[in-house]
């Protein structure tokens, strides 16, 4: 099943969220963020210019952590990028 724009958009702010508020995250959690941003780069249907902007970001943060030797430092380090992009993914879809 394919998901649409705004169901990717959801399930990435429900990845950044959970992150955030649990403070820890899986290797498996950054790639999906990562997916989901190249899908979302991709797909026309979003149209917001700041979100745009924010999710070569977005996509570097699931690179990093993909990587990351310690995640729970990962996600702390990001708390302010991750509440920032949060405040926006829901709204970006219309």
């Amino acid at each position: 099943m394919t998901l649409n724009a705004y169901n990717q958009l959801n399930l990435l702010a429900d990845l950044l969220s959970e992150q955030a508020e649990d403070c820890c995250g899986s290797v498996a959690e950054y790639q999906q963020i990562k997916r989901l941003v190249q899908s979302l780069m991709a797909n026309e249907a979003v149209d917001d210019q700041y979100l745009m902007q924010v999710l070569p970001e977005i996509y570097n943060y699931g690179r990093q952590g993909e990587i990351a030797q310690n995640l729970e430092q990962h996600i702390q380090s990001n708390q302010t990028n991750i509440t920032n992009w949060l405040q926006h993914i829901p709204t970006s879809y219309s």
